[in-house]
């Protein structure tokens, strides 16, 4: 009679052990990934694009009485753009524009490349499309939604966002930039997708606000200084697509980034919590 080595005994049941939990976890991620992409079909069509895809047009000289104009350049995606805003005061340039007028006592002369559903990729685009010989004092920059629903490593969008930071600093302007919002405030995406999209959006958030300081730029993190008003307030924030911002979201959004807007200009020295500057003296607490 033969005998068994008593050494090879446990050998099948460990081998048999991992692979059932190799093939269950496959089925697992399998699973996840389809319930991701129903729910992601699900909220495109619950958010659909009831706004359309234009903007109020907001370009203008604001408070042109104070003289002296102020160059103010908005470039990024359709929440810089303005997309939901019911009058082109109420957008994030008129907005801006009028407060950042009435702080400086000059007048401001908004330009606007924003796009509805641009990406990071598509920032220089946006500053091929001006005139040449224009040069900002002041330029904001939001931008980040798309690539995270687009799903781009938040690496490139940083590299493309720094990369816009950078030309338009060589040309003179001061650049600000409102780091990207946390989805995880959509109530119109459901769970786990609003879970994994604010992980997401906070991830990048986190890569633009390290990629823009490293080009000595400021940034504002919307997810910090406005996204409680989002979440305490949906029905007040956001637009009828539970997407965007609504006229009051857009008034906050820009009273939040007002304070380094000015201190952009010189007109401010000390930031309040979460903005942030190169020479890390910001986040007043």
């Amino acid at each position: 009679m033969a005998i068994r080595s008593p050494g090879r005994q446990p050998v099948a049941g460990p081998v048999l052990w991992s692979g059932g939990v190799a093939v269950t976890a496959a089925v697992l991620v399998t699973g996840a990934r389809q319930l991701l992409r129903r729910q992601a079909a699900t909220a495109r069509r619950v958010i659909g694009k009831p706004l359309g895809e234009q903007t109020p047009d907001a370009d203008r000289t604001w408070k042109r009485s104070y003289g002296d104009p102020v160059e103010l350049l908005l470039l990024g995606d359709s929440i810089a753009a303005g997309l939901g805003a019911s009058h082109r005061k109420r957008t994030l340039g008129g907005q801006l524009a009028r407060r950042l007028a009435r702080r400086t006592r000059r007048a401001v002369r908004l330009r606007t490349v924003a796009q509805v559903g641009a990406e990071s990729s598509m920032l220089r685009s946006q500053l091929a499309e001006l005139p040449a010989g224009y040069r900002a004092d002041v330029a904001v920059v939001v931008v980040g939604g798309n690539d995270v629903t687009h799903r781009v490593r938040p690496a490139s969008s940083a590299a493309h966002l720094a990369d816009a930071v950078r030309a338009l600093r060589a040309d003179g302007a001061e650049v600000v930039v409102g780091t990207c919002p946390d989805l995880g405030a959509l109530t119109a995406v459901p769970q786990p997708l609003r879970a994994l999209g604010g992980v997401a959006s906070r991830q990048l958030a986190a890569a633009q606000r390290e990629a823009v300081l490293a080009e000595g730029a400021y940034a504002v993190s919307l997810a910090h200084v406005v996204g409680p008003f989002f979440v305490a307030q949906p029905d007040r924030m956001f637009a009828e697509d539970r997407f965007h911002p609504s006229d009051d979201g857009y008034q906050r959004t820009a009273k939040a980034l007002l304070p380094s807007v000015l201190a952009a200009l010189g007109h401010e020295q000390r930031l309040p919590f979460g903005h942030h500057r190169a020479d890390g003296t910001a986040a007043a607490r």
